[in-house]
């Protein structure tokens, strides 16, 4: 059970209808109209809660646990407790986010209004149920959706637009952008400063103004500490939904397709353009100017310096395709074990 000092006591539902909110089908011994108080883990599960099996690793777990009921795939009910519940799904992760959310709905706003100690600029209309908490700053001609949180110490920069329902963290701090509807804009985040612009001379470097936007798309999700920088002239684009892992870079005038997933600590340098539904696993860094094709995957701490076609996966720095690269990998393993028998 999550701990009530940091999350609400969920509303019990009946297995029934949490089966039908997420997908599944039920079965098993335990009935439809049966109360379920919330999510769990299945090692940690009592009979009251409601648990998910996906992956192999946890076969142990999944035949031992005391939960209630499980989300899980047909091939795996029989490895369920007899006296468990199976909530049957061909994707049991997806429909754990489902079940997750009824229990605790994501919602941006807890207490709507404007704290005394936030500033909030006369000439930045504010929607209606909006929460700005003490210390934000919001500046002149900024605008600011219905249902938006903005958190405690966030700066939003003059001429702003934040659409309805955004949700933007302490600390963060947003200028030369327009953000879309349903954001989460993480803590620390900094979106739209200077890129990374100069002009090397012998006298010493130039610097370039920048002179574009970030623009960011609905249902976007951006990490903590994470930077976009603004388009130099052209804008940087992120596309709807959109999902950003922690301490992310994104140079100027990038563009990112909607749905690509990039994950912690990766750099992406500027005017390259991610297709829709690429990922980019973590602490991958990719050169200037490229294009990475519409559901490619780059493997984690690889190097990219040339452009990827579309659904391909590489790996390695420099990457290439990932099945060239693991038979590199695996035969300078081999070299290595030669020469050390060689040396015997």
């Amino acid at each position: 059970m999550p701990d009530t000092r940091f999350y609400p006591v969920p509303a019990p539902i009946a297995l029934g209808d949490l089966a039908h909110k997420i997908g599944a089908s039920l079965e098993g011994p335990v009935g439809a109209d049966v109360l379920m108080h919330g999510v769990a883990p299945l090692e940690t599960a009592t009979k009251d809660d409601v648990s998910f099996f996906e992956n192999r690793k946890y076969l142990a777990q999944l035949s031992q646990t005391a939960a209630g009921a499980v989300i899980v795939a047909k091939p795996f009910r029989d490895r369920l407790p007899a006296d468990c519940g199976a909530l049957i799904t061909d994707r049991p992760y997806d429909a754990y986010a489902l079940a997750a959310q009824a229990y605790y709905p994501l919602r941006a706003v807890d207490a709507p209004g404007i704290d005394a100690e936030s500033h909030v600029d006369s000439d930045a209309p504010v929607g209606d149920g909006c929460q700005i908490d003490a210390g934000a700053v919001i500046m002149a001609g900024t605008e600011i959706g219905a249902r938006c949180r903005i958190r405690a110490n966030a700066v939003i920069g003059a001429h702003v637009v934040i659409g309805e329902d955004g949700d933007i963290g302490a600390g963060a701090c947003l200028t030369h952008c327009i953000v879309g509807e349903r954001a989460i804009i993480h803590s620390g985040v900094r979106i739209g400063q200077d890129g990374f612009g100069f002009a090397r001379g012998a006298q010493g470097h130039v610097k370039v103004p920048q002179l574009g936007r970030v623009m960011i798309g609905d249902d976007v999700e951006i990490g903590a500490n994470s930077t976009i920088d603004r388009g130099s002239g052209p804008d940087t684009i992120i596309g709807d939904g959109c999902k950003i892992d922690n301490l992310v870079q994104i140079a100027h005038n990038v563009r990112l397709d909607r749905g690509c997933i990039v994950v912690a600590q990766v750099g992406i340098s500027g005017s390259t353009q991610i297709g829709e539904f690429a990922v980019l696993a973590g602490q991958v860094g990719l050169a200037g100017h490229l294009r990475i094709g519409a559901g490619a995957v780059v493997a984690a701490q690889s190097g990219v310096t040339r452009d990827i076609p579309d659904g391909e996966t590489y790996g390695g720095s420099p990457a290439r395709p990932a099945m060239e690269w693991r038979r590199q990998v695996a035969t300078l393993g081999r070299l290595a074990k030669r020469r050390d028998v060689e040396k015997e």
